[in-house]
């Protein structure tokens, strides 16, 4: 399904004229330097290709269209027209020049075979310098002094013509790769797993190139090597354990390779990559579905580092208004086809291979009536004006991770079941619940992000607490763990009061988690504690209103009649949660509207 899924969009991509996607036999990669030749096969210098990043603070390398890059291991085997140093130049710090030597042979003699009955003036050149190129006293070359610490770090080089042009454009010599390709030794033919054709197999799959954390040089989704994993008969064939034939593995890494490569249309969710498509050469699905995963983007308006389709920021932040306002999201406008089929599709390295964290398939109209739900699951009144009402999906996961930590990475398993509740509408996971219980019981400290989430999951996930579960404070509420959280709330607000705030400690720092979990055992102590702070901030009219704010709450729960519980169940430890958080609002909400 998932290489199915890619060999479709990459046909997609193939068959628009807009599109700059690679066809079969070619990949893109990226490249650092050109060595400019001339006629004669001399060096006469090398130019930087290199780019600024999309922040504009480094440069790299400029991914360009190239012949196929083979897929290396331990072995020497060279690519055509674009190398590292070690095989256009034979030099390198690997500290085995013997190695390295045989690494330019290798490239000199796959040159020699491709291009020595070429006629044009550039596959002459380019043989000339192969032929002609001094490996013993390489790295003295003049034209490479300035540039041996970068080319020595594997850097890819191309070949420019004085005078003419990259040499790695020349159609008459890729014609003459394509010829090289189509003769070359045959593959087994079998039938292929993706499109049910039989076909040549391909042994090898391309690297997977840009997920974060699996290797430099890439990894593999489709590979065998070792006696367990191979099926009966097929010894040491690889790729024939799953058999893919040639093109659907070439289009289904080109076009994986592609969307990784772009870092405007993927995400990361701990040490998941996130990519996502729709079944449309249309970019607006992609700038849309990558600003309303991740609201902070639109935070920094025109300044933001992407350039995105003007119709689907519109449209995104419309939605994005109607869900902070409470409003019914209604119809989309006509920028997109809501019935087009949308994916998402995580991986995460695993050794030399890379793992699917998770894949789902759509109608890109459902994407957006779940993702949109999540949110409004999630709206929660705000502590500061300058927070964002919505808040993406890796700052969510962020509230589960402690501070001090070291690793600041939310667990992997985590992050996709979240994702993948979002994404499906149903049900959040309880360690995402646990995990945010656990936060505030570590750090005392209920901020706008912690009470959203725990809003959201008992939303979704229990029917018992629909009256509490709001963006504000309600009053009316008879819920005790509700209530119990609005009192100890006030109770704060009390001692707050007549400190003057200037305690080195307060209630909520020794007591707020017993008081969540055990209400009996503490708040008879609170209560006591009150009436001192309540006496002594009398003067200052602040006593009588928290005396007559507790007043009315200890009404709503008659302890006389209901005592406090003695416990209260994890769940109902959130609505407590919630409940303070809610009444804490209120409390400094009215201060503020005071003070103005």
């Amino acid at each position: 399904m998932i290489l199915q899924s890619l060999v479709r969009y990459y046909e997609i991509l193939a068959e628009d004229e807009n599109s700059d996607i690679p066809r079969l036999g070619y990949s893109r990669t990226g490249v650092s330097y050109a060595l400019n030749i001339s006629k004669e096969g001399e060096l006469l210098g090398v130019i930087p290709l290199k780019i600024p990043s999309g922040n504009g603070k480094k440069l790299v390398p400029q991914r360009i269209i190239v012949p196929e890059q083979e897929k290396k291991s331990v072995g020497i085997k060279s690519n055509f027209l674009c190398e590292n140093s070690s095989y256009t130049l034979g030099i390198d710090n690997n500290g085995k020049p013997d190695r390295t030597k045989k690494c330019f042979e290798a490239f000199r003699e796959l040159h020699n075979k491709i291009l020595n009955n070429v006629e044009c003036t550039e596959a002459k050149a380019l043989l000339n310098f192969v032929n002609k190129w001094d490996v013993n006293n390489a790295s003295s070359h003049i034209a490479l002094k300035d540039y041996l610490e970068d080319l020595y770090t594997g850097a890819n080089i191309v070949f420019r013509l004085d005078g003419v042009g990259d040499i790695h454009k020349n159609k008459t010599i890729l014609k003459a790769w394509e010829e090289y390709k189509n003769n070359s030794e045959g593959s087994k033919k079998m039938w292929c797993l993706d499109c049910g054709e039989y076909a040549n197999v391909a042994r090898l799959h391309p690297n997977i190139k840009g997920v974060r954390g699996a290797q430099s040089v890439g990894a593999a989704i489709v590979s065998f090597n070792d006696r367990a994993y191979e099926s009966y008969g097929r010894e040491k064939e690889q790729g024939l354990n799953a058999p893919v034939s040639e093109y659907a593995a070439f289009a289904y890494t080109t076009v994986l390779n592609s969307m990784l490569s772009d870092n405007q249309h993927k995400q990361y969710l701990g040490d998941t990559t996130v990519v996502f498509w729709a079944e449309s050469p249309q970019r607006y699905y992609q700038d849309f579905a990558s600003m309303f995963i991740d609201p902070d983007e639109l935070k920094d308006g025109d300044n933001s580092k992407f350039e995105r389709d003007k119709g689907a920021v519109d449209e995104v932040k419309a939605i994005f208004e109607k869900i902070s306002n409470g409003a019914v999201i209604g119809d989309y406008s006509s920028g997109f086809n809501k019935n087009v089929k949308f994916y998402i599709l995580g991986l995460a390295p695993n050794a030399a291979r890379l793992s699917i964290r998770f894949f789902t398939v759509n109608s890109f109209g459902d994407f957006i009536e779940k993702v949109s739900r999540h949110y409004e699951d999630l709206r929660m009144e705000k502590q500061f004006q300058d927070e964002q009402d919505l808040f993406s999906l890796w700052r969510l996961l962020n509230e589960t991770v402690s501070p001090k930590s070291n690793d600041k990475s939310a667990s992997p398993i985590l992050a996709g079941a979240v994702l993948r509740a979002i994404l499906t509408g149903s049900h959040y996971p309880a360690a995402l619940f646990n995990s945010i219980m656990l936060r505030i019981r570590a750090e005392h400290s209920i901020n706008h992000h912690k009470a959203a989430i725990i809003k959201a999951y008992l939303l979704r996930n229990s029917n018992k607490f629909k009256e509490v579960l709001t963006v504000s404070l309600n009053e009316q509420s008879n819920n005790r763990a509700y209530v119990l959280g609005r009192l100890f709330a006030v109770l704060e607000k009390a001692q707050q009061d007549a400190s003057e705030s200037k305690l080195n400690s307060t209630i909520k720092d020794r007591y707020f988690t017993s008081a969540c979990a055990t209400p009996a055992s503490v708040f008879p102590i609170l209560l006591r504690l009150s009436q001192h702070h309540i006496s002594k901030s009398s003067k200052d009219g602040y006593g009588k209103a928290n005396d007559k704010k507790m007043s009315k709450i200890l009404d709503i729960l008659d302890i006389e009649k209901n005592p406090f519980p003695a416990h209260l169940l994890l769940e109902e430890q959130g609505v407590f949660v919630l409940g303070y958080y809610h009444q804490k609002n209120a409390l400094y909400k009215k201060n503020d509207e005071k003070e103005n």
